[in-house]
């Protein structure tokens, strides 16, 4: 979550800083360790794309999801899906042993009513009934049901041995994991009732539904054209199967099956996040007015801190003062925070809106500090300078710098899943990808680790007692990038 976990000192800054309306002409102002700062914000997330809550207000208002899309995601145009299938790593399941009411196929093989299918490895073993005996065995690594098309009928559903889950589409494994197949449209009717409120359907909000639907489904196609792997989670989109679906987004879905949005003739890179706060943050898209955003309800907030809580967080000690020294100038008390430094007892820290956002557990970087009289610089986004943040990580398209964190956000993205995601070592992440100070490579932090990327040593893993021992022994300015990962 810090450079400080790695033994990283960024420069100290010094010069006069004030906060909670207390300027100071010869140095920070001293605060007691019961100090209090209050924060005033605006929205939910990273407000890049289309605000949910926007969406919704929009529909309200009567735009269309056509009407809606055009707003957000500013330069994209519609289009539909020229190859539908996506594969879903699928984190909470361990095995295939599933059964179909109407017969599924494996191997090139009918599997009959009544019959269920195991897999092992590269074997697949069909017996009579879930647990029943072995009728005969064939090499596959996936089951099918009888029919890959999308929006088939529940008889057709694969279904999961013992819990009675279902899925659409085929299940198999790859690597070791277990792995749902299946055509976008049913995909994103396991993903709209995760990532946005099914209930809007009933109160006028239906085309922000089919604005979710297609946003959903451009977003996969777009991270498994940059080779991304998708997994259930908040990694990529949260992906509840079957289980997780609403007639209300399943009615969303099919109103829009196959649409996407296009950039240069692909899938656009179409995030979203809950609420903008009234104004995108701009990146991909030109950065737009969201008036929309009215109707929700972090719309506006504000955050009380204790001095010592972000003396802690920011790793500075007793902290003396905290300042948005950089800000787009896009909404509201000058936008969202674009650079923030701490200062206290044991130095100076400065971070990105985002990286303060995660360490004082904000609900955006659109904040400011009550009482601050100095206005922070405005540094306005550029239009076509992506951050990929949030399921991918951070990936600013404009420079070399930036190449080099949509190289490891990739790469990054693969090896969690790879790992198990947060059911593997090193459980859920805690920041976003971050070049380190040096701009020689990047770092992303996680509750029980920490990965690693430059592009003379490539990307590795450290997480539990060798993430430990990295840290003892000095961390990245002693040890440099490591050549191997060390999980134990």
């Amino acid at each position: 979550m810090s450079f400080a976990v790695l033994g990283l000192a960024p420069a100290l800054v010094i010069g006069g800083i004030m906060i909670a309306g207390s300027p100071t002409e010869s140095g920070p102002v001293s605060l007691s360790a019961g100090s209090e700062i209050t924060l005033i914000g605006h929205g939910h997330g990273h407000g890049r794309g289309m605000g949910q809550w926007g969406a919704f207000g929009y529909a309200k208002r009567g735009w269309s999801a056509a009407q809606i899309l055009g707003h957000y995601y500013g330069g994209t145009t519609a289009g539909k899906a020229s190859n539908p299938e996506v594969s879903v790593t699928l984190t909470k399941q361990g095995s295939v042993n599933v059964r179909a009411d109407a017969g599924m196929r494996v191997g090139g093989q009918a599997v009959a009513p009544g019959q269920a299918v195991s897999l092992s490895g590269t074997t697949a073993t069909i017996t009579n009934g879930c647990g029943g005996a072995v009728v005969r065995s064939v090499a596959a690594q996936f089951v099918e049901p009888v029919n890959m098309a999308a929006s088939r009928p529940a008889n057709e559903l694969l279904t999961m041995c013992g819990s009675n889950t279902a899925y659409r589409g085929a299940l198999g494994l790859d690597g070791g994991r277990v792995v749902n197949k299946l055509n976008v449209d049913d995909y994103v009717k396991g993903v709209i009732p995760k990532e946005s409120s099914p209930g809007w359907g009933d109160q006028g909000g239906m085309e922000a539904l089919k604005a979710q639907a297609i946003a959903a489904r451009t977003y996969a196609l777009a991270a498994i054209a940059g080779g991304k792997k998708l997994d259930d989670t908040q990694n990529s989109q949260v992906y509840g199967a079957v289980a997780g679906e609403d007639p209300r987004t399943n009615a969303a879905a099919d109103a829009t099956a196959g649409q996407i949005r296009l950039s240069g003739g692909k899938p656009a890179f179409t995030e979203f996040s809950a609420s903008t706060g009234g104004f995108t943050a701009g990146g991909n898209f030109p950065a737009v007015v969201d008036d929309g955003d009215s109707v929700a309800p972090d719309h506006n907030w504000t955050a009380t801190v204790s001095a010592g809580s972000i003396g802690s967080a920011f790793g500075v000690g007793a902290l003396q003062s905290l300042q948005v020294i950089e800000a787009n100038g896009l909404g509201a008390e000058d936008g969202r925070a674009v650079k923030v430094r701490a200062v206290g007892s044991g130095g100076t820290k400065e971070v990105t809106g985002e990286e303060a956002r995660t360490l004082l557990q904000l609900k955006s970087a659109w904040f400011t500090v009550k009482g601050q009289t100095t206005r922070p610089k405005i540094v306005k986004p550029q239009v076509g300078s992506s951050t990929m943040g949030g399921d991918f990580g951070s990936v600013d398209l404009g420079s070399l710098a930036d190449t080099l964190l949509s190289s490891a956000q990739s790469i990054f993205a693969g090896r969690y899943t790879e790992l198990g995601g947060v059911l593997g070592p090193l459980g859920n992440a805690v920041g976003l990808p971050t070049l380190t100070p040096d701009g020689a490579g990047v770092i992303q932090m996680f509750d029980r680790g920490m990965m690693l990327f430059s592009q003379k040593t490539g990307a590795h893993v450290l997480a539990g007692n060798g993430f430990e021992r990295y840290k003892a022994a000095g961390g990245l300015p002693v040890l440099g990038f490591p050549r191997v990962d060390s999980l134990n």
